[in-house]
């Protein structure tokens, strides 16, 4: 057993030694405190322990260039759009200004007559509605797709065929309209004369023909270009759903369907209308699979089996060598519209990838 060390007698009223083994004076704790920061060790500690100071930021680091490369590069996409604004107004002007009919509601197309006519109702109308049957096509499917690869096959099956459809993505747009107009034009018109046999009395089925260069056999060839982007899209999406929601799901007694509609798609539902959203952009400019596969023609109708249809991409396309100054300004001015539109779009689908924190946090 050792000795107790000796107490002094005036520890308790601040004398010079506490204790044998400890010679620091009571109160030198606050004569320290009270030094300046020059005069204490470098451990900041006022004892000589503790580690060394924290480094300065340095002025010129890699983190700082690498924000300020980011920065710039972020601005110079912003001004690129301006400037693509900017271009499009200033030639679109004289052609809108020597137009003498509506440029919104006129359905016709006659910018190099004299004096030039011509409006934007009936190719905004059926880019709207090429686009919008293309995705009421692709999102049902895309989604059973997505759900089969991420939740019912086995890795190496949903790896591989995941990487198929990618590949789709792959394929150039020229490809898929000689596709459609080469090959699916025949049975398209096979199925719009049974369409119109037994569902006539619909006004979308009406008609008496002609029948192959429709609307219908426009979106669906839309629907298969933008089938790879939204089915990758909703995959990601699913998987990234937490595994202890689903493992929760499955202890409460519930079916891997039960599952799915109850964890799966309730959680991934802003990435699901962000894919369709984004496919929806994708299909709203595409140009060469659709002036191949439309009848071209200008006028607002319902009727998706009778040769015809337009839109403003596709109409870009085929008019663009045959138009004079004017004309190229009017083909410019609806440019300006899918411009506007499409930027709309991406813009409503980036607001609602980031509606949710932690969607936005497991994308990451």
């Amino acid at each position: 057993m050792g000795e107790t060390p000796h107490r002094s007698a005036d520890a308790g009223t601040g004398g010079t030694r506490v204790t044998q083994s400890h010679e620091w004076p009571a109160g030198a704790s606050a004569r320290v405190a009270e030094a300046p920061v020059s005069t204490r060790s470098p451990g900041g500690a006022g004892f000589g322990g503790g580690g060394g100071a924290l480094p300065r930021n340095r002025k010129f680091g890699a983190e700082r260039a690498f924000r300020g490369l980011t920065l710039a590069a972020g601005t110079t996409v912003l001004v690129i759009i301006v400037a693509i604004a900017v271009f499009l107004i200033a030639k679109a002007i004289p052609a809108l200004r020597a137009n003498s009919a509506n440029f919104w509601t006129f359905e016709g197309w006659f910018p190099n007559d004299s004096p030039p006519t011509f409006g934007i109702g009936a190719l905004a109308f059926g880019t709207v509605l090429t686009a919008a049957l293309a995705l009421l096509m692709a999102v049902p499917v895309a989604m059973g797709i997505a759900l089969y690869l991420s939740h019912y096959a086995p890795r190496r099956l949903g790896n591989g065929l995941g990487f198929l459809i990618d590949l789709l993505a792959a394929v150039p747009s020229v490809v898929f309209g000689l596709w459609g107009r080469d090959y699916l034009i025949g049975p398209v018109s096979d199925l719009s004369v049974w369409l119109n046999t037994y569902f006539g009395w619909l006004p979308i089925f009406g008609g008496d023909g002609p029948y192959g260069n429709s609307i219908l056999l426009g979106s669906l060839v839309l629907a298969i270009m933008i089938l790879p982007i939204v089915t990758s899209l909703t995959r990601e999406v699913f998987l990234q759903t937490p595994k202890a929601n689903e493992e929760a799901a499955i202890a409460l007694g519930a079916t891997r369907w039960e599952m799915l509609r109850t964890a799966v798609l309730p959680y991934g539902r802003p990435g699901i209308i962000a894919a369709v959203m984004l496919g929806l952009g994708r299909a709203l400019g595409e140009t060469i699979a659709l002036a191949l596969t439309l009848g071209s023609t200008y006028a607002i109708s319902f009727n998706l089996l009778e040769s015809g249809g337009n839109t403003i991409a596709a109409n870009i396309a085929n008019r663009f060598a045959e138009a004079n100054e004017t004309g190229r300004g009017a083909l410019i001015a609806s440019g300006l519209v899918l411009f506007a539109i499409t930027l709309i779009v991406n813009i409503i689908a980036r607001a609602i990838i980031y509606r949710r924190r932690e969607f936005t946090e497991s994308a990451a």
